[in-house]
């Protein structure tokens, strides 16, 4: 019978490893994204109405509210990399159905959210299975930096995909924008084949419900409910997902409505990007200082603040530095937490860790897309043209937009508040020096003949 050999693989080769896949799939990112921008300029041309925006962005994260924690246990039961294959070619097929439906000019908005829903199904097994899989692909003294530069990949993307998206939309139609995030797709899974993903060691927590899938699955939960200061931590996390979504999905129509403008207003999205593309590279540069947490809610002050300005001011260069600083702080806690949770959590839990986090996420950021639509569309752009409206007038106007401003400046105080809060309760504040770090092996089984 073949012996089984545990031999520690190169961390060069798995830093590497960790490299390709973040440069594929940053690529497979920017033509997603080109992809919703360009869907996003010809339905809300079409329909002058910005439920439908926020519909495709609920439709692609209703998976995740309702089945996220699900698909943590199959992150950490099956190899990543078999998931990632899969949840990047399920999200393929999505783009090719929406370029024939386009191409044979049958667009209709119900595909465009079977798409979404499609989509979000699959994406909700690439989360958790490369957050994972980074934890075994990069060594603890590199975790920041390695967090840090996977950050980059979101607001690259934005920075590049407003200015190509624009330019082939303009040229060539949207058919061949969702052509090109559909050949990105093909290149990311050509990528993950190729590479070598090692699997963690059994841990005791996961050894003592092996086998059973009920108790697999309640694991997550049992891990976080024995620490107190994680949990409260991670109902933060949901209610700042609530408060930004939301509003931040409203971009295109609210700096449409206050510039006039379509070419300022992809110009201002660039800054948005900017500005977390350059939090991303700080994080990945500096590597973050300890404790984290502090920089982590120092950041969201930050943020809340810079709503509060975001929906009072309307001239172009301040609504462009106001953009940059909401954005800014958003990777480098990002990246702090997955750190936090990477550190924290023994390796074959972390699938379920960071999909239960993805699913409370999901829930906040549902709840707003959908409370959102509803109140601009149908309570306060309506209002805003009534005497009541006098209260606030002078605050955030009374022309187009002035209720998504309303909107934005009561967001900025909430998330001001709730992050007063949290940076005022020691178990969060401590949460670092409360869990004890677990170290992680890297192995690999070799089968020696």
């Amino acid at each position: 019978m073949a012996a089984i050999k545990y031999l520690t693989p190169n961390p060069k080769s798995r830093l590497s490893t960790f490299y390709w896949i973040v440069v594929t799939q940053a690529l497979s990112l920017l033509g997603s994204r080109m992809t919703s921008i360009a869907v996003g300029i010809w339905v809300f041309a079409q329909t002058g109405q910005t439920t439908p925006l926020l519909l495709t962005a609920f439709f692609t994260e209703l998976p995740g509210m309702l089945a996220g924690s699900l698909a943590g246990v199959l992150v950490d039961r099956w190899p990543r990399k078999r998931l990632l294959v899969l949840a990047d070619s399920g999200q393929a097929v999505g783009s090719l159905f929406l370029l024939v439906s386009f191409a044979s000019g049958h667009f209709a908005l119900w595909q465009l959210y079977a798409v979404s829903l499609l989509q979000g199904s699959f994406a909700i097994l690439q989360g958790p299975a490369w957050q994972a899989a980074m934890t075994m692909l990069v060594s603890e003294a590199q975790r920041e930096r390695a967090n840090g530069i996977q950050e980059m990949g979101f607001p690259l993307a934005g920075v590049i995909a407003p200015v190509v998206a624009g330019f082939v939309y303009a040229w060539l139609g949207v058919t061949w924008v969702i052509g090109i995030d559909l050949a990105s797709f093909v290149i990311a899974v050509a990528v993950l084949l190729a590479a070598t993903i090692p699997q963690p060691e059994i841990s005791l927590e996961a050894s003592q419900v092996a086998g059973q899938p009920v108790q697999e699955f309640l694991a997550g939960f049992r891990f976080i409910f024995a620490r107190r200061s994680l949990g409260i931590f991670l109902i933060y996390g949901v209610l700042t997902n609530f408060l930004l979504n939301g509003p931040l999905e409203l971009a295109i129509p609210y700096l449409l409505s206050v510039t006039g403008s379509e070419t300022l207003t992809g110009t201002l999205m660039g800054f948005m990007s900017l500005g977390a593309l350059s939090g991303a590279l700080l994080i990945a540069v500096w590597g973050g200082s300890r404790p984290r947490m502090l920089t982590i809610l120092g950041g969201m002050l930050l943020n809340g603040l810079m709503f509060l300005i975001y929906g009072t001011v309307r001239h172009p260069i301040l609504l462009g530095a106001v953009l940059f600083l909401i954005f800014f702080p958003l990777p480098i806690s990002n990246a702090l937490t997955n750190a936090i949770i990477q550190v924290k959590v023994p390796a074959d839990l972390q699938g379920r860790i960071f999909a239960i986090i993805a699913q409370l996420s999901f829930l906040g950021s549902t709840t707003s897309f959908l409370l959102t639509g509803y109140l601009v569309d149908h309570v306060l752009e309506p209002a805003a043209s009534s005497q009541s409206w006098e209260l606030v007038g002078p605050l955030v106007g009374r022309g187009p937009g002035a209720g998504i401003g309303l909107l934005l400046v009561v967001t900025g105080l909430l998330m001001l508040a709730a992050t007063t809060i949290m940076a005022l309760i020691p178990s969060v504040r401590n949460l670092e020096r409360l869990l004890a770090d677990i170290p992680v092996r890297v192995e690999e089984a070799l089968r020696v003949e």
